[in-house]
């Protein structure tokens, strides 16, 4: 049951499309995205702290992410995509506080931060998916 709700953002497309979309591989590329973009920001006394927060949180949500495929409950389930979505946030403001920080990295910056805006808008439906479900669940067994 709880795989079906993290199979929900993996569905692949007929061969002729020559497109899969995985989102365990998005969360992990967007992880990689943000690594590779914060060694490109040079340190300083303001960037230091932004960069080590970004890569937490960014990394992170895809760890958080995979944790959440494996949870052995609905509850758990949602419990962890919250936490996912707690990092996407985080990752948000700091690509926004980058992007202050550094001009020369505000482009980059905005593209990753619709990248992880877009993450947010599908964990916040898997997550209200599965509220629903469980609610259902409930009423059944009531």
């Amino acid at each position: 049951m709880l795989n079906n709700q993290c199979s929900m953002g993996n569905m692949v497309k007929n061969d002729t499309e020559k497109r899969v979309y995985d989102l365990e591989e998005r969360t992990a590329r967007f992880a990689e995205a943000i690594i590779d973009f914060c060694k490109t920001i040079p340190e300083n006394v303001i960037t230091r702290p932004i960069i080590t927060q970004l890569v937490k949180a960014g990394t992170s949500q895809a760890a958080n992410y995979y944790e959440a495929c494996e949870a052995e409950t609905t509850k758990d389930f949602i419990h962890k995509i919250g936490i996912v979505l707690k990092e996407i946030r985080e990752t948000k403001l700091w690509l926004r506080l980058i992007a202050r920080a550094h001009e020369p990295c505000k482009n980059r910056s905005r593209e990753l931060w619709k990248e992880a805006h877009e993450l947010n808008l599908i964990f916040a439906k898997s997550r209200k998916t599965a509220k629903e479900n469980e609610a259902k669940q409930q009423r059944i067994h009531h």
